[in-house]
């Protein structure tokens, strides 16, 4: 995969600022907060395809927030080397943003790359109800990612065929 490598020490800085940001959201809005990312294996967290793919899901999101008539009360958006980020405060109970999210992460064809988070208004990261499923081989990718079942070479190659996929249409 082509684009800026990033190293362990950019990724810990990152998820630090992202935990603030988040915290600073909550603090400022008392709405619960859905944190948009990609789940992009390797050193190269973002790159044109990739952008584009992060837009893909975020315009998936306003859709699905917009016709579940919940407000988005403030937002951030990052585009760093270290990946695309998009944070929301929105106004609306918890259990209904998991189900939204998850909806899109298993509905949309680039899903699986998208990770998206609902934190409670606690600062509590809600869990998925069901696991999530392995790119490459369907299993659990829990299980996949415990065992490193598959190099970061295999996974990079399944997203690339499934960005030109997408892109393609």
């Amino acid at each position: 995969m082509t684009g800026i490598e990033v190293i362990l020490t950019d990724m810990l800085e990152c998820r630090e600022a992202r935990a603030a940001r988040q915290r600073q959201f909550l603090m400022e809005t008392g709405c619960p907060l859905l944190s948009f990312s990609m789940n992009i294996p390797g050193p190269v967290k973002t790159n044109a395809a990739l952008l584009r793919a992060f837009l893909s899901g975020r315009e998936a999101l306003r859709t699905a927030l917009h016709e579940q008539g919940l407000p988005i009360r403030r937002e951030a958006e990052r585009h760093e080397k270290t990946g695309d980020e998009l944070l929301y405060a929105v106004d609306a109970e918890p259990s209904a943003l998991k189900a939204l999210s998850v909806r899109i992460e298993e509905h949309h064809p680039l899903g699986r790359l998208f990770d998206i988070d609902v934190i409670d208004r606690s600062g509590r990261k809600l869990s998925r109800p069901t696991q999530r499923r392995c790119l490459i081989c369907g299993g659990p990718a829990q299980d996949c990612a415990h065992s490193r079942r598959h190099s970061v070479a295999e996974m990079q190659e399944r997203i690339e065929a499934l960005l030109r996929d997408f892109l393609r249409d």
